[in-house]
């Protein structure tokens, strides 16, 4: 005699979280290219990445209250896992970013912030998951933040960067280099 047997069914938000979290692993494992995501805006990577073990910093006030709904603890920004910034803007701050030592790298924080695809600096990609280079552009950023990126990014510390750009999303892991043309 068999037991019957129940296959889960996921709901909407089940859905939608899973294919934004695997559009940001393709992300990281392919710097440079671009993911589609679910839902447009931070909010979706916020959902999908932010739970009550979390520890999160936002300079958005408007996404900073959906933030807190998801139930991750608002910290000041060094103590941040994940970090939700505007880089066109008061970019200093990013020095205070976490990005692990060399014994726990893994203390490195996520930062998530809008970007503009296609347009803007135009930057040189090598590293692992790049089979030679890769050229892309960026508009939205501070022209100042690659220099200070390289500066506090010494891998294997530093932090992944998640750039979003409506539906889309680019990642670059810490251990890519990142060269301005």
């Amino acid at each position: 005699m068999s037991l019957p047997t129940s296959v889960p069914v996921p709901d909407a938000f089940e859905t939608r979280t899973n294919a934004t979290f695997e559009a940001l692993m393709w992300a990281l494992s392919r710097p440079g290219t671009v993911q589609n995501l679910p839902a447009q805006g931070m909010a979706g990577i916020a959902e999908a990445l932010l739970d009550r073990e979390c520890r999160v910093f936002c300079d958005d006030p408007a996404l900073a209250v959906q933030i807190a709904t998801f139930g991750a603890a608002r910290v000041d920004l060094p103590l941040a896992d994940h970090c939700f910034l505007g880089l066109g803007r008061n970019i200093d701050r990013l020095a205070h970013v976490a990005v692990g030592s060399a014994l726990y790298p893994d203390a490195g924080a996520t930062v998530v912030a809008e970007a503009e695809f296609g347009a803007g600096q135009r930057l040189r990609l090598t590293g692992p998951g790049i089979e030679t280079s890769d050229e892309i552009a960026l508009g939205g950023i501070a022209p100042e933040f690659w220099a200070m990126r390289t500066a506090v990014c010494r891998y294997p510390a530093g932090f992944d960067l998640f750039l979003i750009c409506g539906a889309q999303v680019i990642g670059l892991p810490r251990s890519i280099t990142i060269e301005v043309l």
